[in-house]
């Protein structure tokens, strides 16, 4: 089990000593269950350590269910699977004792970066392809496959966790108290139906996962549980050789195949997934490990790109190294903002007169045009460059997200590596007109950006202001979804209230 810092009150299982266990600290809380870290004080060793919630708890049959499931599920040996060491109760409580993963979840590595190498994806489902052999072998379905549950040690190991719990949760997943509304993105057809269920529905679940590692966004969403149901149901998602070109069409045909509405056209088990996933081994890398400082941190290129790439991303570091050192330097604010809005003002106009854009005066590097706006994207993302993220911005923006997506990452390119606070000013308000008004996390990241930027620029009127426009939800949807963000969004508010 991953650590997730939760802002709530202190639990009150911290602090105590029940059973075998000393409850070291909360770690986060789900549908169902209270997570703590723990220690077992007969082994000397971490445990992530779960309780139903109290409302839950009350419920005899729940109860059973949810033990009876998990004691099944503890059965479940396996290197990809987070293991299970206890189903029990003491002092009245119910909980589960398993396997501490220090590391991080695909969620973290989806909102932190986005759309990851097919190398990386590849790994992915060869690792869970595996554990699903074995739960397939022993008659358990997980039915929750999801970023969420699917974790990453340190070592590089994937694990897919709460093997069990979701078997708690019956196929009625729309409607069950306590099931996570994100639950329906990753739910197949079959389950949606309430019909019954074999691993092929599992095997769904890790397609619209595997879909989101590779397109950066869910191959369906929705409003609703419902509106995304119903597209499971009846639409198709859109092609990934569309939006990504740089994928192989082979990787891009097997996640299609997984996404089947019937499950007879899926791989009919996970050892045919695996059959299919070695078969494209010679298209994708998928040996090694999937560590994630290696693997998602910045996403690799494969060989062809990187001999596209020709060692610009070496000279683009340089250049932001130069930068930095350069910040020794400043002029007068008053004269540094007039010099830079007389600079927007030529930069606008040259942007309008160039079909190609043009690095910074420290290098002569040109950015390449894609093919489409999301290759466009994932070349920004990789050499997160002013430039770059303006060539994306740029781009055709008939894609609302990826329009979004190129603006946010040219954002937080001037806020977090070239500190250019009155140019980020500029993109936010662009940014802040383009979303909608039920987009929580988008208004999260622009109150957070005004925040800094005003804040650095000196108006600190205006930098509270904007600072008091995130409540303590949005601030941790903040923390969850933007890390380096949030960090930066502390310091400065600590400077505020000094």
């Amino acid at each position: 089990m991953r650590e997730h810092q939760s802002t709530s009150l202190v639990p009150r299982w911290t602090g105590r000593k029940i059973g075998d266990y000393q409850i070291l600290r909360h770690l986060g809380s789900g549908g169902m269950a209270e997570v703590y870290l723990a220690e077992q004080c007969s082994l000397g060793r971490r445990v992530a350590w779960k309780v139903l919630h109290p409302h839950l708890a009350t419920d005899a049959s729940y109860v059973q269910r949810f033990c009876h499931e998990a004691r099944a599920a503890a059965s479940l040996v396996h290197p990809n699977i987070v293991q299970i060491y206890e189903v029990g109760a003491a002092e009245g409580v119910h909980f589960i004792a398993q396997e501490y993963v220090s590391g991080q979840s695909l969620a973290d590595v989806l909102q932190r970066q986005g759309a990851c190498e097919p190398s990386f994806v590849g790994q992915i489902l060869q690792q869970i392809g595996r554990a699903l052999v074995k739960a397939e072998a022993l008659g358990i379905i997980h039915r929750d496959i999801k970023p969420e549950n699917i974790l990453l040690s340190p070592a590089g190991e994937v694990k897919i966790a709460d093997f069990g719990l979701a078997r708690v949760i019956g196929s009625d997943a729309l409607t069950q108290v306590g099931v996570a509304l994100g639950t329906p993105l990753y739910m197949s057809p079959e389950q949606i139906e309430g019909r019954t269920l074999d691993v092929r529905s599992d095997i769904y679940a890790l397609g619209v996962t595997g879909y989101y590692l590779l397109a950066g966004r869910p191959p369906f969403t929705g409003e609703t549980p419902l509106a995304i149901a119903v597209q499971h149901l009846q639409r198709a998602p859109a092609r990934l050789e569309k939006l990504r070109p740089d994928i192989p069409g082979e990787m891009a045909g097997l996640v299609h195949q997984m996404l089947a509405k019937n499950p007879a056209e899926r791989p009919g088990s996970p050892t045919e997934l695996l059959q299919a996933v070695a078969r494209i081994e010679k298209f994708v890398d998928v040996s090694g490990d999937a560590s994630v400082p290696r693997q998602a941190t910045h996403s690799l290129p494969t060989a062809d790109r990187r001999s596209e790439r020709g060692g610009s991303q070496d000279q683009e570091r340089q250049r932001v190294r130069s930068l930095r050192s350069a910040r020794g330097f400043r002029l007068p604010r008053r004269l540094a903002l007039g010099i830079i809005a007389g600079g927007l003002l030529g930069a606008v106009v040259g942007v309008a007169m160039r079909p190609r854009f043009m690095l910074s005066a420290a290098t002569t590097d040109v950015v390449p045009h894609k093919a489409s706006a999301a290759a466009q994207l994932f070349y920004a993302k990789r050499m997160d460059t002013e430039a770059a993220w303006l060539a994306a911005v740029a781009y055709d923006r008939s894609d609302p997200f990826i329009a979004r997506e190129a603006r946010k990452g040219l954002i937080r390119c001037y806020l977090l590596v070239l500190q250019e606070d009155p140019q980020a000013l500029r993109q936010l308000r662009h940014l802040q007109r383009q979303l909608a008004m039920a987009d929580e996390a988008g208004h999260d990241f622009v109150w957070a950006g005004l925040c800094i930027a005003q804040q650095r620029l000196g108006n600190r009127a205006a930098a509270l202001a904007a600072h008091q426009q995130l409540d303590a939800r949005g601030r941790d949807r903040l923390r969850r979804s933007e890390s380096q963000l949030y960090q930066l969004l502390q310091t400065v508010v600590d400077r505020l209230l000094l």
